[in-house]
């Protein structure tokens, strides 16, 4: 049965970030995720994981500027030493939360420019390698042009392609169900093709980006997939609540009690 985890950046929103994690388990989740920690203390995150008896099961790296817009420094030719001294920031609060991988944001950039690819390609292969000696994995994940206008991440093929040409085996893809769908759509055939670059799911429902089963996606159906395809890692919750947290948990009824 599948295991899920909420995403803090986006669920429980109803109190402040460090109330969540016991909301979270209250709730019957094993697992958390969020976009960023580094408006708190590691030891704080920490401390609230292992008091509610969590585990985190992702977070970004540093993005830049997040406020002005920038959404990573991956394909940004002139921030490569701002992202390393970032993936350390990262590492810091990665070993207080026992996280086994972390995501790398792109940028704003444009596909077709040659040195955004070229800036690209070194920073996630300097990334993995940095995070391997970590004994972490890094994961890449495509975002669709609609919710993001301009990321330079936005194809699965495209990301698929890099990962097989690095070669590095702690850089995975991170398939959210949502981007696919919105992106390329044949979710079912991606998943299958591309299950062995796998290294974290997540999902919301499409269009509207709310609870699972309640767009246009067979999200049961999915989530039974992933079992099937044997996928064993958690899938993260990264959706808007439709009307409050709480009041839109009845999908999750049916995949509590899941743990390993």
């Amino acid at each position: 049965m599948p295991r899920f985890a909420a995403n803090l950046t986006l669920m429980f929103t109803e109190v402040p970030f460090l109330d969540r994690f016991a909301q979270a388990a209250e709730a019957g989740f094993e697992a958390v995720e969020f976009l960023f920690p580094y408006d708190h203390p590691p030891e704080a995150i920490g401390e609230r994981l292992k008091t509610h008896g969590l585990t985190q099961a992702l977070f970004n790296l540093p993005p830049g500027d997040w406020a002005a817009g920038e959404r990573g420094l991956a394909a940004l030719p002139d921030r490569f030493e701002e992202l390393k001294a970032g993936v350390e920031t990262a590492l810091t609060y990665a070993r207080a939360t026992g996280v086994k991988r972390l995501h790398l944001m792109a940028g704003m950039a444009d596909r077709s420019d040659r040195q955004a690819q070229a800036s690209y390609r070194r920073a996630v292969a300097w990334t993995a390698e940095r995070l391997g000696k970590e004994d972490l994995d890094l994961v890449l994940e495509p975002i669709n042009a609609r919710n993001m206008p301009g990321y330079f991440l936005n194809d699965f093929g495209y990301a698929a392609d890099l990962i097989r040409d690095l070669g590095l085996p702690n850089l995975k893809l991170q398939f959210d169900l949502y981007h696919c769908q919105i992106l390329h759509g044949d979710v079912t055939m991606r998943l299958r093709a591309l299950m062995p670059m796998i290294g974290h799911v997540q999902t919301a429902s499409v269009p509207e980006r709310h609870e699972p089963g309640s767009g246009e996606m067979n999200d049961a159906f999915l989530f039974a997939e992933l079992d099937r395809l044997g996928y064993d890692g958690f899938i993260g919750c990264e959706y808007n609540p439709r009307a409050g947290t709480r009041e839109g948990l009845g999908w999750f009824d049916a995949y509590k009690g899941a743990r390993a």
